[in-house]
């Protein structure tokens, strides 16, 4: 039983681990995405790097890969939901921090590269609630749209999935196990875009959506 959870669990990372968006800019541009941008390999991005058809393919199978960790998990033990949430859990730590994306940095200290971990963390809440992207996924656009920062859309995966999962706790319609993913996934994330969060906090960091439209549009307008 032990063997057969760490066996699932290994799996679950290792899928997490896939660097999708490294291999879906390489297709559409021959570029490397981690010389882009932020140098992840999530969705934002992959978009950045190759356009708006490679973020969204991107970020599908980021998403799709905590949704198969969560499968399997089904498929082994039905009804354990510690095991679920704990196989979701480690596939969006593979996508965050990739085995196959590990490099020495110049202190010769082994470093893992990945993506953010947003998709991923969308794909493990609907592993666990379906229809969590019903709820989560416009909530998320209009952050993006509106807020305009690609780390806090990030960031608001996680905690929408945390709110949701603790209003269905609280009603009796969920486990409580799922709140646990929802605190473990936001912690992961906001741990993984600390640099972004000095940037938000130094008035520094990317916009995007119709705040990074208006900027331009301001920039863009003649002196009086």
């Amino acid at each position: 039983m032990v063997l057969k959870i760490f066996l699932l669990l290994v799996a679950s990372y290792l899928v997490g681990s896939i660097p999708v968006g490294l291999f879906v800019v390489r297709l559409f541009t021959g570029k490397d995405v981690r010389k882009v941008g932020s140098g992840r390999v999530g969705g934002t991005n992959a978009m950045r790097a190759a356009g708006l058809l490679a973020g969204i393919l991107t970020a599908a199978m980021d998403a799709g890969k905590a949704i198969l960790a969560g499968y399997l998990s089904g498929l082994l033990f039905p009804g354990n939901t510690w095991v679920k949430v704990a196989a979701v859990v480690v596939a969006v730590l593979g996508q965050v921090y990739s085995v196959f994306l590990v490099e020495r940095n110049a202190e010769n200290k082994l470093v893992f590269h990945g993506g953010a971990g947003g998709a991923t963390t969308l794909g493990g809440a609907i592993a666990l609630f379906p229809a969590s992207w019903v709820i989560i996924l416009p909530l998320v656009v209009l952050v993006f749209i509106i807020i305009g920062y690609a780390s806090v859309t990030t960031i608001s995966i996680a905690l929408f999935s945390l709110i949701l999962f603790l209003i269905r706790a609280i009603n009796g319609q969920g486990p409580w196990q799922f709140v646990a993913y929802g605190g473990i996934a936001l912690i992961i994330v906001l741990y993984a875009l600390r640099p972004n969060l000095k940037r938000l906090r130094e008035g520094t960091e990317r916009v995007v959506g119709l705040r990074a439209y208006f900027q331009k549009k301001k920039e863009n307008q003649p002196s009086k």
